[in-house]
C-alpha cells in the first residue's frame, strides 16, 4: 500500500446531478450514500441546501446513511446559503468563492475587495456556529496566481485548513495544475482539486494535482457532472494505483461493483446516462 493518502471527496450527488437530464430521487441518494460509506469514501458532497426543502431533506437522509463518511454541503458566498446549510447539520460547510477576475466582474459584478470581505463574513458565520468550513476557489484556473496565493493565506488566517482549487470551466493542463497546486501547497494550506473534463483531462489533472501536493480529490461515479463531466473515480483509482492510498479499496473489481450498485440506485446506465428519459 502506498504511504501517501489521497482523500476522495465524491460529488456525484452535488455536481454529478448537474449533468443534463439527471434528477436523483431522495431514496436513490440515500442508497448511494450507504454504498459510498460501505466502501470507505472519505467525504460526500451531498447537495446544495439553498435549493429548498426537498434538497435539505435529501441531505439529512445522506447524513443519516453514513456511519463513517463525512458529509458536506455546498454554499454560495452569501449568508442566506449558510443559514440554509445549518438546517442540514452537515459535518462540513463548503463555501464557493469566485476568484477569477472574469467571474468577479461578470458574475458578481463586484471587485476583489468585495470577495475578500464577503468570504470573511461567510466563513465567520459558519465557524462561529461550530462547523468545519472549507473554501472553494471557483475558476481558479483562470485566476491570477498571486491573488490565489493571497486568498489561500487569508483562508489560513481565518482558520480554514482546506481550500479547493477548481478548474471550473475545464481549461487547465496538467503542467498548469502542477505549477499552481505546488504554489498553493507552499502557503501551508491543505489543497483539494476539483477538475472538469471538457478537454478530457479531469483524471490527468487530478492525478497531477495529487503528485504536486494536493491531499483531497473530487470525483464522481461514471464521471458525471455538468457539461463534459468531472473526474471519474474509477479512472482515477486505476491511474493512482501504486502511487496513493485512496482511503478505500481501489481494487478495480470492487470499484466496478460499487459503480454498478450506484447506477442502479440512481437510475443510471453504464455510461452515466439516465435509465429513463422524460419529456
Amino acid at each position: 500500500m502506498a504511504e501517501k493518502t489521497l482523500f476522495i471527496v465524491d460529488t456525484t450527488l452535488r455536481d454529478g446531478e448537474q449533468r443534463a437530464g439527471l434528477a436523483f430521487s431522495r431514496n436513490g441518494k440515500k442508497a448511494c450514500a450507504r454504498i459510498m460509506d460501505r466502501i470507505g469514501i472519505y467525504q460526500i458532497e451531498a447537495g446544495i441546501p439553498s435549493m429548498g426543502k426537498s434538497e435539505k431533506e435529501a441531505i439529512i437522509d445522506v447524513k443519516e446513511a453514513c456511519a463513517h463518511t463525512l458529509v458536506s454541503v455546498w454554499c454560495r458566498m452569501n449568508e442566506n446559503d449558510i443559514y440554509d446549510a445549518f438546517d442540514c447539520r452537515p459535518d462540513i460547510i463548503h463555501i464557493g468563492v469566485p476568484v477569477s477576475d472574469i467571474q468577479i466582474k461578470v458574475k458578481l459584478r463586484k471587485d476583489r475587495q468585495y470577495v475578500v470581505d464577503q468570504m470573511k463574513r461567510c466563513f465567520t458565520l459558519a465557524a462561529e456556529h461550530g462547523y468545519e468550513v472549507t473554501l472553494g476557489f471557483e475558476d481558479s484556473s483562470r485566476a491570477d496566481l498571486s491573488f490565489l496565493k493571497y486568498m489561500a493565506a487569508l483562508s489560513l488566517s481565518l482558520g480554514a485548513k482546506r481550500i479547493r482549487y477548481a478548474d471550473t470551466v475545464g481549461v487547465a493542463s496538467p503542467h498548469k495544475i502542477a505549477c499552481e497546486i505546488s504554489s498553493l501547497v507552499k502557503t501551508g494550506a491543505e489543497v483539494e482539486i476539483h477538475a472538469h473534463d471538457d478537454l478530457g483531462l479531469a483524471a490527468a489533472n487530478t492525478l497531477e494535482a495529487a503528485k504536486s501536493g494536493a491531499q483531497y480529490a473530487n470525483t464522481t461515479f461514471f464521471g458525471i457532472g455538468e457539461r463534459a463531466g468531472n473526474c471519474n473515480i474509477r479512472k482515477l483509482a486505476a491511474a493512482a494505483s501504486g502511487l496513493f492510498n485512496l482511503g478505500f479499496s481501489n481494487e478495480y473489481s470492487k470499484i466496478l461493483n460499487a459503480e454498478q450498485e450506484i447506477g442502479e440506485a440512481l437510475g443510471l446506465n453504464c455510461d452515466g446516462t439516465p435509465t429513463f428519459l422524460y419529456g
